[in-house]
């Protein structure tokens, strides 16, 4: 007959104990940080949701700084992505119909090869916008950055964002916290297949974004203002910005 040592039994249970209460520590933790990230969710989507429009009601504000355009990625090509050559029209539109008198493109020029800003600014000029009329934000980096240099490069305190509208909430909800009196129209691009997707993406991006507003770091790059009033071709590469 084999005896067990009470010792070993001892630790058998001691061992389980300690593992049951690790798995039960770890289980409250997930799903009070999931509680924590749809919380946060859902107040960014909801704190400004008046504040988005459609076109028809874009029509009819008046003294709006600009229309800020957010970018979102190039094809292979260099040209504008899908969604940002939809995101582009929708601002070209807004501006057309008297929303604003100028146009403001948000986006990655981290690198001299890639110049979205400037793809994004010739996309314009070629439905007909003035030069002048359009300033480039070389340095909107993310969302929040985007807003933040709204604010304090470019001296917007009121403007119409374009972006998707998963998308939207977000933005507006950057520019308004940073005190910015944002509205935001959607642009109408069908995500099907990816409109999961980039929700799901969203849920990360709204959370980090809640924070940023929370404590409100400079923006990677600052420097002298350039004031949206002016003359659009001082953001031009060949200016010194």
């Amino acid at each position: 007959m084999e005896v067990t040592d009470p010792k070993t039994k001892f630790k058998f249970v001691f061992n389980k104990k300690i593992l049951f209460k690790i798995a039960l520590i770890l289980g409250v933790l997930c799903v009070l940080f999931a509680a924590f990230l749809f919380g946060v969710n859902y107040h960014v989507k909801s704190a400004y949701q008046d504040c988005l429009l459609t076109v028809g009601e874009a029509e009819k504000m008046e003294e709006v700084d600009c229309i800020l355009v957010l970018g979102c990625g190039l094809n292979m090509d260099g040209s504008p992505s899908e969604m940002l050559a939809d995101r582009l029209l929708t601002g070209i539109a807004l501006y057309q119909a008297g929303v604003a008198p100028k146009l403001l493109m948000s986006g990655d020029h981290g690198q001299i090869a890639y110049d979205e800003v400037g793809v994004m600014k010739e996309f314009a000029m070629q439905h007909g916008v003035p030069s002048e009329d359009i300033f480039m934000d070389h340095a909107g980096f993310s969302t929040y950055e985007s807003m933040y240099r709204a604010k304090e490069i470019f001296c917007t305190q009121r403007i119409v964002v374009v972006t998707q509208k998963y998308h939207l909430y977000r933005a507006v909800y950057n520019a308004r916290e940073l005190g910015i009196e944002a509205y935001g129209v959607a642009s109408q691009i069908k995500l099907a297949g990816r409109q999961l997707y980039y929700e799901s993406r969203e849920i990360i991006a709204r959370t980090k974004d809640y924070a940023l507003c929370v404590f409100q770091p400079l923006s990677t790059y600052l420097g002298d203002a350039i004031p949206v009033s002016g003359n659009g071709d001082v953001t031009n590469d060949d200016q010194e910005v």
